[in-house]
């Protein structure tokens, strides 16, 4: 160190020995503080590109400059780049209680004046932080733009159910044109595979209704025999075919999705277009008919086994036999209840379908809108069942049926 100079006090930045206990060697550390009298001196040593200024700037941030000129000392400086003149420029320029405004370089370098000019120059100072208090108009303003966007959403999917059905339509009037191929796939992936689950879980549906009935009825009426009519018309109005349309929007949905999004997302799906393919026609359409042609089945088959769960539990908790659940389903559950349930398999059908390749559709070129457009799908495919099943229920209800 130059004669006159006393290291300034700094605790984190002095002087950085070598690792070892013999050899008596020792390194200057990437930056050194020093006190010339009238000003400072911050002398930078070594390489300071963006591999090492890592390490670097967890140390300089803690750096206390003094409350006079500080003179930026560059003789012993290695490579540099716009990282580290960033760094310099950052820790020197900015003016606070601690520091002077601006700082002069000291000797020699090929580099260091010209990138820390280029790094001031291209600075731009952002706005204050200023905490920001929530208040009824931003209360109101979500609101807003949750209603505006909840709009578009709406707009925007009546417009894709617009086209889907009109693509559908046209092609059942060519059957020729349509790729059976992938319909049959579809229906294999989409319905037959998920059989098994649905059957599963229509069957426990079935256990835990037939439980939960004998245990009401026998409060309120003294008698479990009913628990045969509450178990057949549950399972065939209702939940046969809202189980398989949770089960699909859950399984099914979002294949879709992360199919036609993947395809977006390696631009396949504008390659089909510079080749003249309609990616309605080729992606969505075979989807639509195979959920349309395999959900009916699907809701068939849930129906069947909730109703085969509510069997054998009157049968080994309730001593109801076979022959008198079935005989009490088929002289109090009229067949029409099972036709209301079956009624609304193409609709979900329908909205499994359309809604997991619209999302497929709208994903960008990265991952993370592929896992935001699954999401979504999902959610919104489930939330729409429910929805459309709760108007059937209505309008059957003011039917009379």
């Amino acid at each position: 160190m130059g004669q006159g100079w006393k290291v300034w006090s700094c605790p984190n930045v002095c002087l950085k020995f070598f690792k070892g206990l013999t050899g008596g060697t020792f390194e200057l550390s990437a930056f050194q503080l020093v006190d010339a009298g009238d000003h400072a001196i911050l002398k930078v040593v070594g390489d300071w590109t963006v591999s090492t200024v890592g390490e670097i700037d967890s140390e300089i941030r803690k750096l206390k400059l003094p409350d006079k000129p500080v003179v930026l000392n560059v003789t012993e400086l290695g490579r540099m780049d716009t990282a580290g003149a960033w760094i310099i420029e950052r820790t020197l320029s900015f003016p606070s209680e601690q520091s002077a405004d601006g700082f002069r370089i000291e000797g020699r370098h090929d580099e260091a004046e010209a990138l820390l000019n280029l790094v001031y120059e291209r600075r731009e100072d952002g706005p204050p932080h200023e905490p920001h208090r929530f208040t009824l108009i931003d209360f109101l303003a979500r609101i807003g733009r949750v209603f505006v966007n909840f709009l578009e959403e709406s707009a925007d999917t009546l417009s894709f159910i617009g086209r889907v059905v009109a693509s559908t339509l046209k092609l059942l009037t060519q059957p020729h044109k349509i790729r059976w191929t992938s319909v049959v796939s579809v229906m294999e992936e989409a319905g037959l595979d998920a059989l098994p689950i649905v059957c599963f879980l229509s069957f426990f549906v079935g256990v835990v209704i037939a439980f939960i009935g004998a245990t009401m009825l026998q409060q309120t009426l003294g008698s479990t025999v009913f628990t045969v009519e509450l178990v057949g018309w549950a399972m065939m109005r209702e939940f046969g075919v809202v189980l398989t349309g949770i089960l699909l929007a859950g399984r099914t949905n979002s294949s879709f999705t992360a199919q036609i999004g993947s395809m977006k997302m390696r631009q396949e799906v504008d390659a089909m277009r510079t080749l003249g393919l309609d990616p309605i026609e080729t992606l969505v359409t075979p989807r639509v008919l195979a959920m349309l042609i395999m959900t009916p089945f699907l809701t068939f088959g849930a129906t069947l086994s909730g109703l085969l769960g509510g069997l054998i539990i009157s049968w080994l908790a309730l001593d109801i036999s076979p022959i008198l659940y079935v005989a009490r389903l088929q002289d109090l559950v009229t067949v029409q209840n099972f036709w209301v349930g079956m009624s609304k398999s193409p609709f979900i059908a329908l909205i499994v379908a359309i809604v997991a390749c619209r999302q497929g559709l709208l994903v960008e070129g990265n991952v993370q809108s592929l896992g935001r457009a699954t999401t979504a799908s999902v959610v919104h495919a489930i939330f729409l069942i429910i929805v459309v099943d709760a108007v059937f229920a209505m309008i059957y209800m003011e039917l009379g049926i």
